[in-house]
């Protein structure tokens, strides 16, 4: 079997590949800089150095696959939401000229709006691109993969969180699906090993329990051995601290429109069932890998 995956350094990336490579599959990994793959992996992987704009490298680093993993990075364009919709279109492009029978895509809560969720309507292009090849050929198969907000995102928040104070803009006790990337892989690779689904199909990864910001600093508290409390800014106050760093407005607007969109009574369209549930918790999580990043950053 040939699966390839995007993004394979990444959150999640970096733990697909593993479980693909004990599985007994060498993963081709498609990266602006695969010499990290090769690092890691050796021969076990087949790392190819692809940039996922470039529909024609895309079309051939994707040849013969079986399968494909799917993430599209954030970058750094002004407009984000087009340049998710570019990298959309070059996939479904190299999709369909190969014909890839199985292709997972790394989406997230959210998308299922289409509009008004800032960057998050990035990852809903990417979804129609793909779900437009699936229903014009139905020898294709997508499922996107509706996932919580990263527990890693907590690792932007290293000076916050020894600060004492993480500054956020949905309500501090509203609560929402969390998950480790850990747990994305492990669903994405059950998926990828396995032939027997098609069309188009959505899975949610929800993580092990909902949690506000209130519920997961005082379990980011616990595993520390202090006091980390949420502060709920406007979104006139994120946007001037955004754009006063640096950040080009549209920027600002994409990132604060992933909270803003989220509230106010936003439901996510796939309840948490035992199948969208997954097992590691925040304080696993956190005595892993966010203990030893605070000690690491000093």
């Amino acid at each position: 079997m040939k699966i390839a995956v995007t993004a394979p350094s990444g959150n999640v990336g970096r733990f697909l590949a593993g479980h693909l490579v004990r599985a007994g599959v060498r993963p081709r990994l498609l990266s602006r800089h695969p010499e990290q793959a090769r690092a890691d992996w050796g021969d076990l992987v087949d790392a190819r150095d692809v940039d996922l704009r470039d529909a024609a490298a895309v079309t051939e680093a994707t040849r013969d696959v079986d399968a494909l993993y799917l993430v599209v990075p954030p970058g750094e364009a002004d407009d984000p939401v087009a340049a998710y919709a570019e990298v959309g279109e070059a996939v479904a492009a190299a999709i369909t000229g190969n014909r890839i029978p199985r292709t997972v895509l790394q989406s997230s809560v959210g998308a299922e709006l289409r509009k008004g969720a800032g960057e998050i309507d990035g990852l809903a292009r990417v979804e129609e691109a793909l779900d437009r090849i699936v229903a014009d050929d139905t020898g294709l198969a997508v499922t996107h993969l509706r996932c919580g907000y990263f527990f890693s995102n907590l690792l932007f928040e290293l000076d916050a969180i020894r600060s004492g104070t993480v500054t956020v803009l949905l309500p501090t006790d509203e609560p929402f699906a969390w998950v480790a990337p850990a747990d994305i892989a492990m669903v994405a690779a059950s998926l990828l090993l396995r032939t027997g689904w098609s069309g188009r199909r959505v899975q949610a990864v929800h993580g092990p329990e909902d949690l506000s910001w209130d519920d997961a600093l005082a379990v980011v508290g616990d595993v520390l051995g202090r006091t980390v409390t949420a502060h709920r800014v406007s979104d006139d106050d994120m946007r001037a601290t955004l754009t006063d760093a640096g950040m080009s407005r549209a920027r600002a607007e994409a990132i604060i429109g992933m909270s803003a969109g989220l509230r106010e009574g936003f439901v996510p369209e796939q309840p948490r069932t035992p199948v969208t549930t997954t097992d590691t918790t925040l304080g696993a999580w956190a005595w892993a890998e966010l203990r030893p990043a605070l000690r690491a950053a000093g």
